[in-house]
């Protein structure tokens, strides 16, 4: 079903000009922030409870999961038109994209489920059952593996992509939010937000191979600033991984190759996702608590900038 969507202060991003879009949980929009000015420009409307949000591989739409809504939406960012990409589809929290953007893989929260969608007919084609609260969804740089965490189980479900069909339960640490592959494919991270930890698997094997402890870094803060690994980002050419820390306002940075906590930057209350700069020069969290984002600079480790943008700041994508 592809019906047009009311539009209000949707902006089509300037040719060459870096956009950043940011998902409202407590609202209704994805709030547009300028990257040369880190002013916000303009707002989005695609509808109640937007969370997880992302791009087609060739950067043209933007989709978002409207949660309260039970639908995908798609942003043409050249025209700024709204419409829905899929319908009927329960409580999707987050979603991650096939590397040619044909399938949508889709976390359902409230339904234990993982859905298939393929994107061109609209429709769900595969349901997959997957433990409660499934979370961060995550799909293989060569599209055959998607990772499904599920926050209740304790778990990151491991799926085969062609079929279907679940290949692995891999017990994680508590309440496992985000999935990742490294950019070579050989690995998938998956961060605890209550544990204070990130779990390394291989991707072939499914063995789990090292675990990132964050937990020292919240010694001396109080309950309300907890460690809670959740988004994280890694660069281009692997050498580099990001890591948000939820409450404690921080984000940190890890070496892939030894796992060691490279640095940390201050950050709003709850960095709760993030998204590197299309040139990797920056740093982007989303901050829930503190109705912001923040905005580092990876070449001098420097942190730029907090950008006031209201209600509760979610996802987060930045784009050319």
């Amino acid at each position: 079903m592809r019906v047009a969507l009311p539009l209000l202060l949707a902006l089509a991003a300037p040719a060459g000009a870096e956009t950043i879009y940011i998902s409202d949980e407590a609202g209704t929009a994805v709030h547009v922030v300028d990257g040369a000015t880190l002013r916000e420009t303009g707002r989005i409307e695609v509808g109640k409870r937007p969370r997880g949000i992302g791009l087609s591989p060739d950067g043209k739409i933007l989709y978002v999961a409207v949660s309260d809504d039970n639908r995908i939406v798609a942003v043409d960012r050249a025209t700024g038109t709204v419409r829905i990409a899929l319908d009927n589809v329960p409580d999707p929290e987050t979603f991650a994209l096939s590397p040619d953007g044909a399938r949508m893989y889709i976390a359902n929260e409230d339904d234990s489920q993982l859905s298939i969608a393929d994107l061109t007919s609209g429709k769900v084609v595969t349901e997959v059952p997957v433990g409660a609260e499934p979370e961060g969804t995550a799909v293989s740089p060569d599209g055959s593996l998607v990772v499904q965490s599920s926050e209740s189980a304790s778990m990151a479900h491991v799926v085969d992509s062609a079929s279907g069909k679940v290949i692995g339960n891999l017990l994680v640490d508590t309440r496992p939010r985000f999935v990742a592959f490294t950019p070579d494919g050989k690995q998938f991270w998956v961060s605890s937000e209550l544990r204070g930890t990130v779990t390394v698997f291989d991707a072939a094997t499914r063995k789990k191979i090292g675990v990132i402890d964050f937990s020292d870094l919240g010694r001396g803060k109080s309950a309300e600033e907890l460690v809670q690994p959740v988004g994280i980002a890694f660069t281009r050419d692997g050498r580099r991984a990001f890591v948000a820390l939820g409450r404690s306002k921080l984000v940190a940075e890890v070496d892939p190759a030894t796992r060691a906590i490279v640095r940390t930057w201050p950050a709003g209350w709850r960095a709760w996702n993030l998204s590197l700069s299309p040139d990797e020069k920056r740093l982007y969290t989303a901050n829930g608590l503190s109705a912001d984002m923040t905005a580092i600079d990876l070449v001098t480790n420097q942190v730029l900038a907090t950008v006031a943008l209201g209600g509760k700041p979610w996802g987060i994508v930045a784009a050319p």
